[in-house]
C-alpha cells in the first residue's frame, strides 16, 4: 500500500521528531491556563487574556523570521527552534521550585512558543518538500495528520492525570523534554541539504520589503488565495466557539471533566480513519474534488454543537459532530498542505508558510476574544450557533476548479 511504503531513513528520523513533539504538545494542552487558574489563581478574564494575546503577539513576532529563515539552511533553524521552546518553557518549572512564577512570565513564554512554533513549521515545511519526492508528499502529510490526531487522542487525558498525580507544571516539563528530544531526532537526519537560494551575507539585512513576501505571493496566486482566506476563517470560526462550548457542557449542562474529555478524544479516531482514507480518496478521483468535497463536507459540522442536550443523548450527538468534523478535516489537511506546498516554489515556501501560520494564529487570537465576549453577551449556545453558521459560508472561499496544470 501507497500509505505504507518506507520514504526512507531521513524521513523516518523527521517523522519520529515530530511524533515527539507533538505528543509534548498534547500532553501539555492548556496548561498554562490551568497552572494559570491552579498555581496563580487567575480569574476568566486573565485566562482569555492569556490564550489571546501570546498566540497574537507571537504572531507578530514571527513575521521577521520567515525572511529571515528562507535564506538559511532548515534543519539548524528546526533544531534552534526546538530548543529555544525547550528552555523557555523549563523556566516555568524553575521560577514555579522558587516561588517566583508570575502571570507575565506565563505571558512571555507563550509569546516565544509561538513565534517558535511558526519559524520551526514554516522551515519544517520546506525542508519536507526538499526531502521527500513529489510524488510521497501526500503521504507524508497523511503520516503529520494521523500522528497528530493520535497524540491529540490520548495526550489531554495523560497529562491531565499526570498534573493530578505530580503537580500543576508536570506537564510542562515533558513538553519541555520533548521538545528537546525533537531537537535530537532532527540532528540526527543527517545527510546533505540544499543550500538556500541566496547567500548568507545577503540575508544578513533583509530587506523591509521582504517581510510582508509571504503574503503578496499567497495574496497573488489564484490557487492559494481561495484556500488561505478558507482555511483562516474556518479553523478561527471552529476553534473560537470552543471555550463557549466547554462553559455550555461543564457549567450549564454539568457534565463532569472526564465526560467532556472523552466527548473530545473518543472523536479523534475519525482523524486515523481521515488520514488514512485521503491518499486513496486521491488516487481514486483526484485531488481537486477531494479538496474541495472535504472543505464542503467539514463545513456542516459545527453548528450540530449549538443543539447539544444533557445527558447520554446530549454526549453522543457532541461525539457524532465531532467524529464527523474530525474526519473531515483528516481528509482535508493532508491534501492542502500538499497543494499548497507543491505550488509554492521553494524559494518561497518558509516565509509563505510562516505568513499563512502567522495570519492564522492573529485570527484566531482575535476571534477567539470576540467570542468570549459574544458568549458573555448572548449565552454560550447563541456564540456557538453563530460561529456554526459563519461556517457553513466558508465553502464558497474554496477554489471552483483545479489550478494543478498552472501550479508554479
Amino acid at each position: 500500500m501507497a500509505g505504507r511504503r518506507s520514504l526512507g531513513r531521513r524521513f523516518g528520523w523527521l517523522w519520529s521528531a515530530y511524533a515527539v513533539s507533538t505528543a509534548g504538545t498534547w500532553l501539555a494542552f492548556d496548561a498554562f491556563a490551568l497552572i494559570a487558574v491552579l498555581v496563580l489563581h487567575a480569574g476568566a478574564a486573565q485566562v482569555a487574556l492569556l490564550a489571546a494575546v501570546g498566540p497574537a503577539v507571537g504572531a507578530v513576532v514571527s513575521v521577521p523570521l520567515g525572511p529571515w529563515a528562507e535564506v538559511r539552511r532548515k534543519r539548524p533553524v528546526m533544531i534552534a527552534t526546538d530548543l529555544v521552546r525547550c528552555a523557555v518553557l523549563l523556566s516555568i518549572p524553575v521560577a514555579f521550585a522558587l516561588d517566583r512564577l508570575s502571570f507575565g512570565q506565563l505571558l512571555l513564554v507563550s509569546v516565544a512558543v509561538a513565534a517558535s512554533d511558526i519559524t520551526f513549521n514554516a522551515a519544517a515545511g520546506a525542508f519536507l518538500k526538499d526531502l521527500v519526492p513529489p510524488g510521497d508528499l501526500l503521504v507524508a502529510n497523511g503520516r503529520f495528520e494521523a500522528t497528530n490526531w493520535t497524540a491529540s487522542m490520548v495526550g489531554p487525558p495523560l497529562g491531565g492525570a499526570a498534573i493530578g498525580l505530580f503537580g500543576p507544571v508536570t506537564s510542562v516539563v515533558a513538553n519541555a523534554v520533548s521538545y528537546l528530544l525533537s531537537a535530537c531526532g532532527i540532528g540526527a537526519i543527517g545527510g546533505g541539504e540544499k543550500p538556500p537560494v541566496r547567500s548568507l551575507s545577503a540575508a544578513a539585512r533583509p530587506r523591509a520589503g521582504d517581510l510582508l513576501d509571504g503574503w503578496r505571493y499567497i495574496l497573488a496566486d489564484p490557487g492559494l488565495r481561495p484556500l488561505f482566506f478558507h482555511t483562516v476563517l474556518f479553523n478561527a470560526l471552529v476553534l473560537a466557539a470552543s471555550p463557549p462550548l466547554l462553559v455550555l457542557m461543564v457549567d450549564d449542562l454539568r457534565f463532569a471533566p472526564w465526560q467532556y474529555a472523552l466527548a473530545f478524544s473518543v472523536p479523534c479516531t475519525g482523524g486515523l480513519l481521515g488520514s488514512r482514507l485521503a491518499p486513496r480518496l486521491v488516487a481514486r478521483f483526484g485531488r481537486h474534488r477531494v479538496l474541495f468535497t472535504a472543505g464542503v463536507l467539514r463545513a456542516g459540522w459545527p453548528l450540530g454543537l449549538a443543539f447539544v442536550g444533557p445527558g447520554a443523548a446530549g454526549l453522543a450527538l457532541v461525539m457524532v459532530v465531532e467524529f464527523g468534523l474530525i474526519t473531515c478535516c483528516a481528509v482535508f489537511n493532508p491534501v492542502f498542505a500538499t497543494y499548497r506546498l507543491e505550488r509554492t516554489p521553494s524559494s518561497r515556501v518558509t516565509r509563505t508558510l510562516a505568513a499563512w501560520s502567522a495570519t492564522g494564529k492573529a485570527a484566531l487570537a482575535a476571534v477567539t476574544a470576540l467570542w468570549g465576549l459574544l458568549a458573555a453577551l448572548t449565552g454560550p449556545r447563541a456564540a456557538i450557533a453563530l460561529a456554526g453558521t459563519l461556517v457553513l459560508t466558508t465553502p464558497f472561499l474554496l477554489p471552483r476548479r483545479d489550478r494543478a496544470a498552472d501550479a508554479r
